[in-house]
């Protein structure tokens, strides 16, 4: 991933380096339990443990093998004496870099999922902040009903419980790792050393595997990551609503300096919102290749390897970047609740068409013919540029059902708020 779009930790995380240290620790776990089934003493064990390699010397022997793992090993082995012919005993490539990227990415998850908690909070802040805020709701883009900006929030909140749920689902099956030989039969490694090689590492152990893991737990955590990311974009297109001109409701922060147009100085764009709306796309389309990498030849090919040193660093520093750097977004964002109620008035008030609809029906009414009614007086109020409320209380059928009183009662705001406690409480705000 580009520099611009990942943090120093995830840097960090898929570099070379790193990746090559992980490896190693992989190799100590299986030489720790080696030892612990009794193949050499804890003499040996400790020799073996100094184990250390230079990274370009792997480089350097990648050139000559074309095997970056066999690099990997050569390279460690060289800083050993006759104790190397204990290193990387009993296993195959994938024992080594499958159970490694489990270790990789459980250390990325666990910054994510914190990221997830952070968004979680700021989410739950703006739906008790904005709790009875008005404004009005649309279906379709176009003036609904009246709801409230932290209502939205709200539904956010409880989206990102169900997210924060689906990615501990997909932390258990993807924090695994497997130390089974070259077609997952312990043909040449007991299962003890998978078992206390795993245990050592905190990793899961996977129930039966071939040379590799199987492909479909990968994929689904990158399905997941792309539900979270959807969502991410799914609030980013609403506020990039909101924040048009013609709407003018909210607005991202702008700092001091910042610049919106080279050519038009006047410019505040949501571009943060609109950068969301770009990642997420790259992140759904890893999940293509997520699924794809599942049905491989036999015990395994690596038609699925290129992809994943593409797809899984990128997906997981991407969707840290998105967590956090939004948070700050809708944590700064200008909330206009003044211009939400000035909005309002742009229907001249046939939003209370469903208001007015029910209490022709509760005086018994037919529904149909009721409907009718109130239809063409919304559109007359529309196309006339007439306060709807004023249209109704002139019209004779209405005068001749409703008292002017409660034709008064139909036009409040009142009862638009009245449940709210209640949604808030089932989404546990």
């Amino acid at each position: 991933m580009i520099d611009r779009y990942t943090d120093i930790k995830f840097k960090k995380l898929w570099s070379d380096q790193n990746k090559f240290e992980t490896y190693l620790k992989v190799e100590l776990a299986a030489s720790f339990a080696h030892h612990k089934i009794g193949l050499f003493d804890q003499a040996t064990l400790d020799k073996l443990s100094k184990a250390n390699f230079n990274l370009n010397r792997i480089y350097e022997i990648e050139e000559e093998t074309k095997h970056d793992v066999i690099a990997f090993t050569k390279a460690c082995m060289e800083t050993l004496g006759e104790e190397a012919k204990w290193f990387h005993y009993g296993l195959t490539s994938n024992d080594v870099v499958d159970t490694a990227y489990g270790l990789l990415i459980k250390e990325a998850n666990q910054y994510i999922e914190t990221e997830i908690i952070e968004f979680l909070s700021t989410l739950k802040a703006m739906a008790l902040k904005y709790k009875d805020t008005i404004m009005m709701g649309r279906t379709h883009g176009m003036h609904a009903d009246l709801t409230t900006f932290g209502l939205k929030f709200a539904l956010y909140y409880d989206e990102f419980n169900r997210h924060l749920k689906r990615f501990r689902l997909a932390r258990k099956d993807i924090e695994i790792g497997k130390i089974s030989g070259a077609v997952g039969n312990f043909a040449h490694v007991d299962p003890m050393i998978q078992k206390l090689a795993l245990e050592k590492l905190g990793l899961n152990e996977a129930n039966i595997s071939t040379q590799i893991l199987q492909r479909d737990l990968h994929a689904f955590y990158i399905q997941v990551l792309s539900l979270i990311a959807s969502s991410i974009e799914k609030i980013a297109v609403e506020i990039r609503h909101l924040s048009r001109t013609e709407v003018n409701e909210v607005e991202e922060g702008f700092s001091k300096n910042q610049k919106g147009s080279s050519a038009m100085p006047h410019k505040k764009n949501p571009i943060a919102s609109e950068n969301m709306a770009g990642i997420a796309r790259v992140i759904r389309g890893y999940v293509v290749t997520a699924n794809e990498n599942i049905a491989l030849w036999h015990e395994r090919d690596i038609s699925h390897s290129s992809a994943e040193r593409i797809i899984i660093p990128d997906a997981t520093s991407l969707i840290y970047y998105m967590l956090n750097r939004y948070r700050n977004v809708l944590k700064n964002l200008v909330v206009k609740e003044d211009q939400m109620l000035k909005n309002l008035s742009l229907n001249y008030g046939v939003f209370f068409s469903q208001k007015l609809l029910k209490a022709l029906i509760d005086k018994n009414l037919d529904r149909d013919q009721a409907y009718d009614i109130v239809q063409k007086l919304t559109f007359d109020a529309l196309k006339n540029k007439v306060q709807f409320e004023d249209v109704v209380s002139k019209d004779e059928i209405i005068l001749n059902v409703l008292k002017k009183e409660e034709i008064k009662t139909v036009f409040k705001l009142e009862g638009y708020l009245n449940h709210l406690d209640e949604i808030y409480k089932s989404v546990g705000i």
